[in-house]
């Protein structure tokens, strides 16, 4: 006679649920991806409540630069002094498994060269996902990393000074 035990049957639903949960995962998008963004003004009729938003308070940047400023994605809007370049210059490293905003990653080989006392705070959400970050310019490795999300984050150093 054969016999079912529970452990295989449990396993078994348990594999199930996880499959279930990937499936959903797998069919969420990011808003600017179900609005169309970038596919020009008026092209999207899909509706995705506002869920960008992200406050960065920049220090030691220089005049013009330092203070506080809150940034809306899909539609860009807020205190932020260029809400659309703020945004793309999020959006185009965003992607699928990837945080846009991720560290350096450990054990990599930087230039050992300063790039000035700015830094800068990132709070807020972004593609659903909550935002914690801190930049600032202390190695080769981190004066790229903040390079990468200029303009969300001031031009400072030789290029970015008047």
């Amino acid at each position: 006679m054969f016999q079912v035990s529970r452990t295989p049957a449990a396993r078994l639903l348990g594999a199930a649920a996880v499959s279930l949960a990937s499936l959903a995962s797998l069919s969420a998008a990011h808003p600017a991806a179900a609005t169309g963004a970038g596919a020009g003004a008026g092209a999207s009729t899909v509706s995705v409540p506002a869920g960008d938003h992200l406050t960065v308070t920049v220090r030691d940047a220089g005049a013009g630069a330092d203070g506080t400023f809150e940034l809306y994605c899909n539609p860009g809007g807020g205190t932020h002094p260029d809400p659309e370049g703020a945004c793309a210059a999020v959006e185009r490293d965003t992607r699928w498994g990837q945080d846009a905003f991720a560290p350096v990653p450990e054990g990599s080989v930087c230039t050992m060269q300063y790039g000035g006392p700015a830094t800068a705070h990132v709070t807020g959400v972004w593609a659903g996902r909550p935002v914690d970050v801190t930049y600032d310019r202390r190695d080769g490795c981190e004066i790229s990393r903040w390079d990468r999300m200029v303009p969300l984050l001031p031009e400072v150093g030789a290029r970015g000074r008047s």
